[in-house]
């Protein structure tokens, strides 16, 4: 079956999810995060060893979900633990999604996992930290589906399989968009009439999850950027900058959706709304065919002419449209960091994160090349080996590169959320 809602078994999956709780979680006890995609679920278990500190204990990830999955897991050194692929090419999800629980169990010694915390794009208006999962939060996040139609189901059906499997086990849910609500009201937005503003046509912004954790690591790290005007670039499939003044979010470039900002993996970014009326008035086309085009066939591999989403790839090739791609990607970037260094009123801080952020030393490169009006200036070698600081000491803006860990903000965030409650059966 493929990877879906899951439709059949939700009203017997909201009877069984945990409403309240008393008590407080022992030493002993372990957090699994899960983050799923439209056809991957990775996953991470962490060991609570002291109160309010969390070891990895290991990381995995399933592939290849609704055609042929492939389980690989690995301690927190990168010591392959586990690496198995299914006989059926297509097992039902609560078969794939069992696989992680048992395994996560079985290697738990005598601790016991004591919660699940999930990965779920959007939580919309009123949900701005994560919360315990009941029914009543579930109806409301089935609502948003529309406003992440790329992520939202893949990310409520673990919760509702879950609920099957471990009825008793509390399910916290951490929303990408929660860091993101410190937005001022200008910056939430829209230039349409007011009560389309009232029924939740505004500006939402995304992977806060990544970006609280930078602001995290800032205020460890670096004083004086933790307080000041950094501009965070979460660069990977999906792709965002968020403004940051004093590590809260002021400005981002992911509105309503998450196929706004910047050029990604497969969706397109910014847009001229004209091109929508365009595509459904001139070339015939339905809204379902115009949200499959700018989410899935769109971004660097509509602009590579179909060579790659994959910008490891792009980089290789020596085809000129896989150039184009790259180009506009970073214009892209630079075009905004242009502007959200306007909302800022100035700009202390660049940091790299995030698969490309993190990986693609020249894309890092070209972008900061293009930022010397602001007086950006990076060490080559630096910048080649990822080192955490990669500008010169004569930079006016530091620019850093962060590995992002949104596994370990969830996992601290379930961890606070089950604090002092235990099930009622």
């Amino acid at each position: 079956m493929p990877f879906c809602l899951l439709c059949q078994r939700r009203s017997t999956a909201r009877k069984r999810l945990p409403m309240s709780a008393q008590g407080e979680l022992s030493v002993e006890e372990a957090i699994l995060t899960i983050n799923a995609g439209s056809s991957s679920l990775k996953f991470s278990l962490f060991d609570r060893h002291a109160r309010d500190d969390l070891g990895l204990i290991s990381r995995g990830i399933i592939e290849g979900i609704g055609t042929a999955p492939r389980f690989e897991v690995s301690n927190a050194s990168g010591k392959k633990l586990a690496q198995s692929t299914w006989t059926s090419p297509n097992p039902d999800f609560s078969e794939v999604l069992g696989t992680v629980i048992e395994w996560s169990e079985s290697h738990l010694g005598s601790a016991i996992l004591a919660a699940v915390g999930h990965r779920v794009v959007h939580g919309g208006a009123e949900h701005d930290r994560p919360e315990l999962v009941t029914p009543q939060l579930l109806d409301v996040l089935e609502r948003l589906t529309p406003l992440a139609p790329l992520h939202e189901p893949h990310n409520l059906t673990p919760i509702y399989v879950l609920a099957q499997l471990r009825p008793h086990l509390p399910q916290v849910a951490c929303f990408d968009t929660a860091f993101h609500h410190s937005l001022p009201a200008v910056a939430k937005r829209f230039a349409l009439p007011r009560e389309y503003e009232v029924e939740g046509v505004r500006r939402y912004g995304f992977h806060g999850l990544s970006y609280e954790y930078i602001a995290e690591r800032l205020s460890t790290s670096s004083l004086a950027l933790a307080k000041g005007r950094v501009i965070a670039a979460h660069l990977g499939s999906g792709a965002s900058l968020c403004a940051m003044r004093a590590g809260k979010s002021v400005e981002t470039t992911m509105g309503f959706t998450a196929v706004d900002g910047l050029v990604m993996g497969t969706r397109c970014g910014r847009l001229d709304p004209g091109v929508v009326i365009y595509l459904g008035q001139e070339k015939g086309m339905t809204p379902k065919q115009v949200s499959e085009l700018l989410y899935t066939r769109s971004g660097l591999l509509g602009v590579s002419g179909g060579i790659s989403s994959d910008m490891r790839v792009l980089l290789a090739s020596s085809d000129v449209r896989a150039r184009e791609a790259v180009d506009l990607f970073v214009y892209r970037i630079v075009q905004e960091v242009g502007a959200l260094t306007a909302v800022l009123e100035g700009l202390d801080g660049l940091v790299f994160t995030a698969g490309i952020g993190e990986h693609a030393p020249q894309v890092r490169a070209e972008v900061c090349a293009k930022l010397g009006w602001l007086g950006v200036v990076i060490d080559p070698a630096a910048n080649a080996r990822g080192a955490e600081i990669i500008s010169t000491a004569e930079s006016r803006v530091e620019v850093r590169v962060i590995p992002t860990n949104e596994e370990l903000v969830i996992a601290r965030h379930t961890l606070d959320k089950v604090n002092g409650i235990s099930l009622v059966t």
